[in-house]
């Protein structure tokens, strides 16, 4: 059975590699730069998970705290590569007028990924807050 590390470590992985094959696929959707923007977010949030993987025996919270950044981390990293790889196979730009420069999706698809970007943006805030309060804490 794989530990909450093992997994933080198996997903950062094939989050790296999905972002390795974005830079592939990029150039071909919609919005070419927002493709860069998603092949980055695979390889920086893939390169985070590893880095959280590697220190989260350090993190000392309860387990329900710690299940919580877990998951929200989890959902943050991937749901950030994935909601910039949709805006720029959609041209959704509402939210990211620098990238999606030039390009706007349907009504639907900019609601889809606002939503999706604002959800990530929060996971991503609360399961870092609670990482560095889990390693400012001692472990009793």
């Amino acid at each position: 059975m794989y530990s909450q590390k093992d997994w933080l470590l198996i997903f950062g992985a094939g989050l790296f590699l999905l972002g390795l094959v974005t830079g592939f696929v990029g150039p071909l959707l919609l919005n070419p730069r927002m493709g860069l923007s998603s092949h980055l977010e695979g390889l920086m949030n893939g390169t985070f998970l590893i880095a959280i993987g590697a220190i989260w025996d350090r993190v000392h919270l309860g387990p329900a705290l710690k299940k919580t950044a877990f998951g929200l981390f989890l959902f943050g990293t991937t749901a950030n590569w994935a909601t910039v790889f949709l805006a720029a196979a959609w041209g959704a730009s509402a939210l990211m007028p620098i990238s999606g420069s030039g390009h706007t999706g349907t009504p639907f698809q900019e609601n889809i990924v606002a939503t999706l970007l604002m959800g990530l943006s929060i996971a991503m805030l609360i399961a870092t807050a609670l990482m560095l309060a889990g390693l400012l804490r001692k472990r009793a």
